[in-house]
Order: structure tokens, then sequence, then C-alpha cells
């Protein structure tokens, strides 16, 4: 069995020394003749990789080393010891992989770039794209610190509601309404753990869209802590749904990001590529 690595930025070398030594796995630097492939690293990673992930159609099993890990975090690979343990198992002969779904982002066809991107954990629109970016310009050893939430009171401050029209299942007229952020998620979590979806499901063949709406700074910082345990779902500005598809527009264009990274702007489809990924699973 054929083994190849896809590394990530960062200080990813002590994990995968580490997984090196103890996975006892033939290597190749040929991907395409890989029967298996180890992403080390975290979200941004996996995410700028996925296209090619699809295409092989071989398992793939993450070591997580990046700043968030929402994805590794959500099919139960939380450490590099986890990952080593999913490995021996898998290399032992035990079916321990699981086929989840991808979401899937149909751009603007003015957008530079694939017209259809993948992604993994949670695409957002609005108050989440603009923390995304504040974040993602920190050092990588604070992003991983707590990043996220670190950048977030900053943008409180500064945010601004605006009018978006959300139409899960791809039907119906819509109604612009003022609104904070808009997200689409496949995983539960984000942010490195912020659980905006605390129903969703990889393997469903849905996806779960949050929707908070306008509130006043103080509402908004007493909302967001609630968001690390799922109960902002408690608030009446929040509206959540399941559908197979979803449509945002916005007034005027608004950045897209998805799994930490930007992707496009509005307006955005989004959709479910059913069972798109056989990922390696401790359990």
């Amino acid at each position: 069995m054929h083994v190849a690595a896809i590394v990530g930025p960062g200080n990813v070398f002590k994990a995968l020394g580490t997984f090196q030594r103890e996975a006892n796995a033939q290597w190749t630097s040929l991907i395409e003749q890989a029967d298996v492939i180890v992403v080390f690293g975290g979200d941004g990673t996996i995410h700028r990789n996925l296209s090619t992930l699809v295409d092989l159609d071989v398992p793939v099993l993450i070591v997580p080393c990046g700043s968030g890990n929402d994805f590794a975090r959500a099919v139960g690979v939380r450490t590099v010891q986890d990952a080593i343990f999913a490995w021996q198992k898998f290399s032992a002969g035990a079916s321990n992989t699981q086929a989840i779904d991808l979401g899937v982002i149909e751009c603007p066809a003015e957008t530079s770039g694939p017209a259809q991107r993948y992604f993994c954990c949670v695409a957002g629109v609005g108050l989440d794209a603009a923390i995304t970016r504040r974040a993602n310009a920190l050092p990588k050893w604070i992003r991983a610190h707590g990043g996220y939430g670190l950048s977030a009171p900053r943008e409180f401050f500064r945010f601004s509601p605006f009018p978006m029209k959300i139409s899960p299942n791809g039907s119906g007229p819509g109604v612009f309404k003022p609104t904070m952020l808009a997200a689409v998620a496949n995983a539960p979590s984000f942010g490195g753990g912020m659980r905006i979806a605390p129903h969703a499901k990889m393997d469903d063949g849905k996806l779960d869209v949050c929707i908070v709406r306008a509130m006043d700074k103080f509402t908004l910082f007493r909302l967001f802590p609630t968001v690390y345990f799922g109960r902002h779902l408690d608030s009446s500005k929040v509206e959540y749904v399941q559908a197979p598809i979803a449509k945002i527009e916005t007034e005027v264009p608004f950045d897209v990001f998805a799994d930490g990274e930007f992707v496009c702007q509005t307006p955005v489809e989004f959709s479910v590529a059913s069972k798109a990924l056989q990922v390696i699973v401790p359990t």
C-alpha cells in the first residue's frame, strides 16, 4: 500500500516525523500512484486540496496540525496520536473509513479561478468573513490558540448589519433582511471549535444554514460566547434550517470565506456533493 503526503504550511514537521516513525508506511512521492493520502495540516490545507482528493478517490487520513482543525475534530481525529491509531487499524485491515459529504460553492461567472469550489466545514458571508480575514493575518501560534475569538471583539464594533437574502432549497423569492452573518455548514464547528451548526452531520446529504440577523452590539457580545456550546440557537435573532441547497444574495458583493479561505464574492449558491470523500477515522 503506497502512501502519499500532502504537507501544509507552518510547523508541521514534528507531527510529520512522529507519524513517519510510528506509522510504518510505504511512502511515495507520486500522488497519482498513492493508495492512501495523508494530509498534514489544518482546515485550510484540506480546503485547498479537496478537488485533488475527490479526483483521486482514495482514502484520506488527516493529521491535525493546523490552527483550527475543525474538520479533523469532526471526524474524531483530535491529535497526532489519534491519526496514528486510525492508520494502524486501517493498515491492519480494519474497515475504519467513513464516506462523508462535501459542500459545493457555485461562484459567479466573473470569478477568477474554478467556477465550483468544495468545502469541508463551513462557508460564511458577513461578520464571519470579516473576523476570519483578521484572524488569518495573525501569527500562526496565536491563530492556533484562540485567534478567531481574539479577532472577534474588534469586528463587533466595526461591523454593521447589511441586507442579505437567503433562499434555502434554492426556491422562493426570499426577502432582503438586515443580517450579521450567514453560515452554511457541512460540519458542526469552525473557528477552532465554535459550534455554529451543532446539528450538522457530514453524511446526511444536507447543509445546515445558520443565519444571525441584525442586533445591537451588547446583544452580539452576549451571544458570541454561547456559539462555542451551540446555545446561540436559543436566540430569537438566530434562524437555523437544513437544506440540500441554499442561495445567498446581497445588494452589493460581499466576500465568501470557506474553511478559513477566501473563495469568491456573492451571489453564491451552495449544494452538497454526497459521499464525495473517504476519510480514515479512529472508530
